[in-house]
C-alpha cells in the first residue's frame, strides 16, 4: 500500500530578506516517522551509490548546477564554500575520506540518499518541538540568515541548530526542510523532499510490520 504524498509548504520570508534574495526559499514536509536502524533496502541503496559514486564525481560535483548554485549562495552571504562546505559536497568530501557513504541511522541515511540524488540540502527537526511553521529571518544584529519559530531563532540556515528541537529516539513526527536558492529549480526542491519522506515512510513501516529496525 502506497503511502499518503505528504503536504508540501514554502515557509515565509521576512520582507528585507524577500527584497535581497527573491529565489530565495525554504519548503518543508511534515511527516509521521520515527528514528531508528537503517533498513536493508536503504543500506543497499547506500552501498549502491557509493559504487556509483566515482572519485572523478566527487571532484567535478561543484561544477553541476545545483551544487554550483549554493557555492554562489554561500559566498553571497559571506560563507567561504571551501572552508565551509555546501552540504552535498560535505557529504561527498566524506565518502572520498570513508571510502564510501557509511550507514548511520534512517533519518541520516534518508537525509544523505535525498541530498545526494538531487543536490539539494535536506534537514529534519522533531516537528513537536518547532513551535508553529518555519520562518526565514535575518537577525538583526549581525544580519546573519536564520530559520525561525513563533519562539524564536531555532537553526541558522546553514550552520547550527538548536539541539532542543533535533530528531531523538522519542520523535514521533518529522519535520524535512529544504532550501532553495536562486538556480535551483523548485521541482528538485519539492523532489529531495519527496525522496527522503518516502524512505522514511518506508523503514517507519519496515518497524511496524515487525523489522528489527529499533534505535541506535
Amino acid at each position: 500500500m502506497s503511502t499518503p504524498e505528504p503536504d508540501l509548504r514554502w515557509a515565509e520570508v521576512a520582507e528585507d530578506l524577500a527584497a535581497e534574495f527573491p529565489a530565495l526559499g525554504l519548503a518543508f514536509v511534515v511527516i509521521p516517522a520515527t528514528p531508528g536502524r537503517t533498513p536493508p533496502g536503504l543500506r543497499r541503496r547506500l552501498k549502491d551509490m557509493s559504487n556509483r559514486y566515482s572519485g572523478a564525481r566527487a571532484v567535478n560535483l561543484r561544477q553541476e548546477p545545483i551544487p554550483w548554485a549554493y557555492r554562489v549562495f554561500f559566498r553571497q552571504v559571506g560563507i567561504d564554500p571551501d572552508e565551509s562546505p555546501t552540504p552535498v559536497e560535505a557529504i561527498s568530501l566524506e565518502r572520498m575520506r570513508a571510502g564510501e557513504f557509511k550507514s548511520r541511522n534512517l533519518v541520516d541515511d534518508a537525509l544523505l540518499c535525498a541530498t545526494m540524488d538531487t543536490g539539494v540540502a535536506v534537514f529534519a527537526f522533531d516537528a513537536d518541538e518547532v513551535s508553529g511553521a518555519p520562518r526565514l529571518d535575518l537577525t538583526p544584529k549581525n544580519r546573519q540568515l536564520v530559520i525561525s519559530d513563533d519562539d524564536g531563532v531555532v537553526a541558522e540556515l546553514f550552520g547550527r541548530r538548536d539541539q532542543s528541537i533535533g530528531v531523538t529516539d522519542q520523535t514521533r513526527s518529522i519535520m524535512l526542510c529544504a532550501p532553495r536558492v536562486k538556480g535551483v529549480p523548485e521541482v528538485s526542491v519539492q523532489e529531495a523532499l519527496w525522496v527522503a519522506s518516502d524512505l522514511l515512510a518506508a523503514g517507519t513501516l519496515g518497524k511496524s510490520a515487525g523489522g528489527d529496525h529499533t534505535s541506535r
